[in-house]
């Protein structure tokens, strides 16, 4: 049995306002009837001391350093980058979510997305502000080719959603994977194969060191002309120099750009008046409280009863 008493606190520590950070507290705790889920702010020096685990979103590290017995934190958010960067030489055990949801809404968002490209929507807009009729040719689905960059949970529900409508599937992960009815691809060259034949790219990677403006100058003249890319992963990944030079010069038709290096993007950020881009506020696939309370809370009762503590973040590779 683990030596960890249930009745002792686990703290929320969370970089957010006071109001979400009260809907997480809530959540958590409804999933966790048995356990006292309390803000971090409320913990006495006596408490701290105890503390084993902490779940945590976007904790500031300053926080955590004042659990000197933590040995692990679990996140209710996927993404754990800025996390692994902040307290990846702490020594702590970091858990990011994996929840089912998460992947589900993130391929109803590919597919969204993809649609809108797929039928040329920015062009149709464009028509309306200087009040065009006129229609454009269709492209059937199926002479249509979307790419995945990532094929993890993520990848893998989008390619189904993306099979599912029609469309030619591709994806590129580090290492070689087999998803029926996808033409898969690994490495330097298999990038190169598979961006030469794509016609909507989506960028679904975690953000690494060997990721990090992964989508540069090079790459993106990759692309076949007229491709059309959206990034619901992480900002980095592409080189918003390139990436504006792409779309400035033509080669790269439309973007669908949902996070950026600096998030809100700024007022005076290129991107926002640009013609060729279409800004969101980072909502692609937002966590579903409900979902990743009930998974936080399963793990946590596997590790009263037994100390076990689910699959870590691979520290060498961040995710």
């Amino acid at each position: 049995m683990n030596n960890v008493s249930p009745q002792a606190p686990i703290p929320f520590i969370a970089r957010c306002d006071a109001a979400q950070c009260e809907l997480w507290l809530t959540a958590l705790r409804l999933a966790m009837p048995d356990e006292n889920i309390v803000a971090f702010a409320t913990l006495d020096a006596d408490a701290r001391a105890a503390c084993k685990l902490a779940i945590v979103a976007n904790p500031d590290p300053a926080e955590v350093a004042q659990l000197p017995q933590l040995e692990w934190v679990h996140s209710v958010w996927a993404g754990v980058e800025k996390m692994v960067a902040e307290l990846g030489d702490s020594g702590l055990q970091i858990v990011r979510l994996v929840d089912p949801q998460l992947a589900a809404t993130m391929a109803e968002a590919v597919l969204a997305w993809s649609l809108y490209l797929h039928r040329d929507m920015p062009a149709y807009a464009r028509l309306q502000q200087t009040g065009q009729w006129q229609q454009l040719d269709y492209v059937r689905p199926q002479n249509r080719t979307v790419s995945l960059l990532g094929l993890g949970a993520l990848g893998d529900a989008a390619a189904r959603q993306l099979l599912n409508a029609g469309f030619k599937v591709c994806g590129w992960s580090r290492q070689l994977k087999n998803i029926p009815g996808v033409a898969t691809f690994a490495g330097d060259e298999g990038l190169q194969a598979m961006l030469q034949q794509t016609d909507i790219l989506v960028c679904l990677l975690p953000l690494t060191a060997q990721t990090r403006h992964l989508l540069n100058a090079e790459r993106l003249s990759w692309l076949s002309q007229d491709a059309t890319l959206i990034n619901f992963a992480r900002g980095p990944i592409i080189d918003d120099e390139a990436l504006r030079a792409a779309l400035d010069q033509g080669r790269l038709k439309h973007a669908v750009l949902d996070v950026f290096a600096t998030e809100p993007l700024p007022s005076d950020a290129w991107q926002w008046p640009h013609p060729a881009v279409t800004v969101l506020p980072h909502i692609s696939a937002p966590t579903d409280r409900e979902t990743a309370s009930a998974i936080v809370a399963g793990n946590i009762r596997a590790y009263r009863a037994d100390g076990s503590i689910p699959p870590t973040v691979d520290l060498s590779r961040g995710y």
